[in-house]
């Protein structure tokens, strides 16, 4: 049966796990991973145990995170002339916030993946005594936080970037584990040129818009219908979400069908066999990709191959409302008990939660994944469990 990438979000869009699908790339995985930035983000306890290619893979929880940053994997600041084709600013502007946070639930021994989405604005409780702020700040304060003590102790440039970054990347792994009720396992972090060098190296992603649309914010300027985007115009696809109607929840539909057309694109005859297109996706994941340490993609590789796996089922967490008002500006109001419960069904109460039950009767994770209307009351829930058509045209 052929392989499918039920963890190709975790590795940005999956170009590093699907290099097993083909004899010739096969052989340039191990110089891939070897040239993959890496950072000490997992706890111990989280920690899966060593394994080896022939032992199933383990139910695991990993994080995907895409980071509003200005430099690349390895710390150093991105070029002006690529930030001028992003619309983003130069390298003082941004926050180093988690613009887009999925996790993906593997299952034990294979089966279908789940890719949870967590809307950037959902109004938190912060792990490291942060206080409670929208979700896609944990990092920031973390790093932000480690920064400043780096540079009393006189670290500087790069050094001081990765080692920032890695703060940040734990205070944000820890704020979801405790938003979720779910161990994360594995960290990957795709920064702000990552899709812009992974769909040029691809050669463009289809994709297909109900209505044309034009945001200045963040360059987006599409006409309605399918079309192949690459570069800049890929960025401002998943990017935009000034003048959807839904906002952030549209922003997460896209980025779900952006994900899943990638993978058919990485997976399609002549991208993986073709010598040239493989060098720069090779290239382009090594300056946009980084994972925690602990992670063997070589092994975690060849564990995936042996899966009969049909594909990943995309969720978004329900919430409450789209607009509350809070000293960080409007956010999505979000019920932590509820999401735990929501998420506990949506896995078949597996993929290693803690939470408990929440207060909520329990038909809510059900009614959640039943919806189809986007939310209009404090009251109303959004479309969550397979509410994202991915063979369909998005907002």
């Amino acid at each position: 049966m052929r392989w499918k990438p039920v963890a190709y979000t975790a590795v940005g869009l999956v170009s590093v796990l699907v290099l097993g699908t083909t004899g010739y790339a096969w052989t340039q995985l191990g110089r891939l991973a070897s040239g993959l930035a890496t950072a000490d983000v997992i706890e111990p306890a989280a920690q899966l145990p060593s394994s080896s290619p022939n032992v199933p893979v383990p139910e695991q929880n990993i994080l995907l995170v895409g980071i509003d940053s200005r430099t690349d994997a390895q710390g150093n600041p991105l070029p002006q002339d690529v930030l001028d084709q992003l619309h983003a600013g130069d390298g003082s502007d941004g926050g180093d916030t988690t613009d887009t946070m999925i996790v993906v639930h593997i299952p034990e021994g294979g089966g279908e993946a789940t890719a949870i989405s967590i809307p950037r604005d959902s109004y938190v409780q912060l792990a490291g005594g942060y206080g409670k702020h929208k979700i896609n700040a944990a990092y920031s304060y973390g790093k932000h936080a480690r920064y400043e003590e780096l540079t009393r102790q006189g670290v500087t440039g790069a050094a001081r970037e990765r080692l920032a970054d890695q703060a940040g990347a734990r205070t944000a792994i820890q704020t979801v584990e405790n938003f979720t009720g779910l161990t994360i396992n594995h960290y990957a972090a795709v920064n702000l040129v990552g899709f812009y060098t992974l769909s040029l190296a691809v050669g463009g992603v289809p994709v297909c818009l109900k209505e044309p649309v034009h945001d200045s914010y963040s360059g987006a300027d599409f006409p309605a219908g399918r079309q192949t985007l690459s570069g800049a115009q890929a960025l401002a696809f998943v990017r935009q979400r000034h003048g959807l109607v839904n906002g952030d929840l549209d922003r997460i539909a896209r980025q779900q069908a952006f994900l899943a057309s990638a993978a058919k694109v990485v997976l399609a005859a002549g991208t993986l066999a073709n010598p040239v297109k493989l060098e720069s996706l090779i290239e382009a994941v090594q300056q946009a990709v980084l994972i925690d340490q602990g992670w063997d993609i070589l092994t975690f590789a060849q564990q995936m191959r042996s899966l009969s796996s049909d594909g990943l089922t995309f969720a978004t967490i329900p919430v409450q409302s789209l607009s509350m008002r809070t000293s960080d500006g409007d956010a999505v109001k979000v019920d932590p008990g509820q999401v735990r419960s929501f998420i506990a069904t949506l896995l078949g109460d597996s993929g290693g939660t803690s939470a408990s039950t929440s207060s909520e009767p329990s038909s809510v994770a059900a009614q959640a994944a039943d919806s189809s209307t986007p939310p209009t009351t404090e009251t109303s829930l959004v479309p969550s469990a397979n509410s994202t058509d991915l063979t369909g045209c998005v907002n």
